[in-house]
């Protein structure tokens, strides 16, 4: 059985949990798997590398940004190899160019375009445990791209179905996908299995279990996800096209506080005003979220939307640099802002799950900003000092716990 296993920052933190992962990676060699092996960059060592950059330059290139940040993940393989050798496992590191993983040129948040996969079978030949650097990529250019955070996922996924693994673990310090934070909502409850349209739902609203891009990819080449501790032995949670379980009516409860929303006041109301503003942005590489438009008075509309708070900045200027060609009056944002999402497929045959929402956000004096739903999600935009109590409140208007 070919297997590719994928631990997270916190399962490399420091020596003794290298080893603890270095000792699960030996019990599924021995029991005859061949093994690959994702890794993140050890604890907060990519917090810490961004914060010595910014210390050296507050505003660095992105490209030299990611040939700094790329180190990170090359530190952690380097050292599960040895902690294998030391247990007798053999094994070798490679990073991305190496291997080579192929990516689009945008730094700080490329995407794969493939993966050549002839050095990792020729090591898996030779009887190795190959050790892989997450989250990052090579360009055209031959220069390293990072992935965005969380990327490690995308690429254990993208590893997964370019060698046709028969499964994909994703080892975290939680035990599984839970009904919303734990840490944050006690009733919390893991769940046994969760569709992939579900889980991509709640990893792009917030849920930091899995990152967006690898459900999205798992759900185009059927890969098999099975999200579990990297710190116990307890099952997990299987990601799938479809699941056994009663459909329930909501399956989860999301928050995302790296939110900003922004507003452009006072545009023309006449066609092709929303697209420029969009088309604008698109052009720039930032996503946009949440979209709302006023009903247009004398000749002017508003235009509110959200982006991630580390494209805020990039946003607002192009927008002031491009006032006169656009045509509006102001321009504001908020910062403190949070976006709360319930998620299940249950929604689609289920009328009223918005009301429900709403009523308990109203029950519990929370006001609304802006909304946003879809067939299986209602999302609404908040105050970010409500968010814990939202995500209490809805975790409860919808009965997700034990």
């Amino acid at each position: 059985m070919l297997v590719v296993k994928k631990f997270g920052g916190t399962s490399v933190a420091d020596k003794e949990r290298i080893f603890n992962v270095a000792r699960r990676i030996e019990k599924s060699y021995k029991a005859g798997d061949d093994v690959v092996v994702v890794l993140s960059a050890m604890g907060k060592m990519t917090d810490v590398l961004i914060d010595q950059a910014k210390d050296i330059n507050p505003n660095p290139s992105k490209r030299e940004l990611d040939m700094l940040l790329v180190t990170g993940e090359q530190t952690s393989v380097a050292l599960m190899s040895m902690a294998l050798s030391v247990l007798g496992v053999p094994s070798i590191s490679l990073n991305a160019f190496q291997v080579a993983m192929h990516t689009t040129s945008s730094y700080g948040n490329a995407r794969l375009k493939r993966i050549d996969s002839e050095r990792i079978r020729h090591e898996l030949d030779q009887k190795k445990v190959v050790v892989i650097t997450g989250f990052q990529g090579v360009n055209k250019y031959d220069d390293f791209t990072t992935l965005g955070r969380g990327g490690s996922d995308t690429t254990a996924v993208a590893l997964a179905a370019s060698l046709h693994a028969d499964k994909c673990e994703i080892y975290t310090d939680v035990e599984g996908v839970y009904t919303a934070d734990p840490r944050v909502v006690k009733k919390a409850r893991k769940m046994k299995e969760i569709t992939y349209d579900e889980m991509l739902d709640l990893a792009s609203l917030g849920a930091g279990v899995l990152h967006n891009r690898s459900v999205e990819m798992a759900k185009k080449y059927n890969v098999q996800l099975v999200v579990r501790s990297s710190l116990n032995e307890e099952e997990g949670t299987i990601v799938k096209e479809k699941v056994k379980v009663e459909r329930m009516l909501v399956s989860g409860v999301a928050a995302d506080k790296n939110v900003t929303r922004i507003s452009v006041i006072g545009l023309e109301d006449r066609p092709g005003v929303a697209f420029r503003v969009f088309d604008l942005l698109a052009k720039a590489n930032i996503n946009v979220d949440m979209i709302l438009q006023s009903i247009g008075r004398e000749g002017r509309k508003d235009i509110s939307f959200t982006v991630t708070e580390d494209m805020a900045d990039e946003a607002l200027e192009l927008l002031e640099n491009s006032k006169e060609r656009l045509d509006y009056q102001k321009l504001d944002h908020r910062t403190n802002v949070a976006k709360v999402s319930v998620v299940g497929a249950g929604m689609m045959s289920n009328p009223g799950v918005a009301a429900r929402m709403f009523e308990c956000m109203y029950n519990s004096n929370i006001n609304i900003n802006m909304i946003s739903t879809s067939e299986i999600r209602v999302t609404v935009l908040i105050d970010e000092k409500d968010t814990e109590k939202a995500m209490n409140a809805a975790h409860d208007a919808f009965g997700l716990e034990d």
